[in-house]
């Protein structure tokens, strides 16, 4: 039942509320509560099954993926850059902070292109899994 349904059935809920009256009121009320959770646990099943295929509902509508979990993943890595840097610039000078970069980056690039196979369709082998 799609949303324009459902608001169809709760205008139909209330004329019949006020062409029976309030003794209907509790039947009617259920009826219509029935529905919405018939449609909640039906989305609820959808999103479930796609869980399990490995799929997103709305991912291909979507041309930027799972943006929020770039986004947090490029954010944790620079917080974790500066104790990073500063341990390996601490510990060995320039040549430790540059090693500790080229982690950073190469991490980011690791995660950069496991994306662009998950969600732009790219079927190669990931030796890394």
């Amino acid at each position: 039942m799609e949303s324009q349904e459902l608001k169809k059935e709760l205008s139909a809920t209330l004329d019949a509320r006020r062409e029976l009256g309030a003794e209907y009121e509790a039947a009617l009320v259920d009826s219509f509560v029935e529905k919405v959770d018939t449609q909640v646990r039906r989305r609820l099943a959808e999103e479930r099954l796609s869980a399990a295929r490995g799929t997103h509902p709305g991912a291909a509508e979507s041309p930027d993926g799972n943006f929020g979990e770039r986004f947090g993943f490029a954010i944790i890595t620079l917080v974790l850059a500066i104790p990073l840097s500063a341990i390996g610039a601490a510990q060995a000078g320039l040549s430790g902070l540059v090693v500790a970069w080229l982690g950073i980056l190469g991490v980011n690039y690791v995660h950069a292109a496991k994306f662009r196979r998950l969600h732009l369709g790219e079927r190669r082998p990931d030796p890394l899994d």
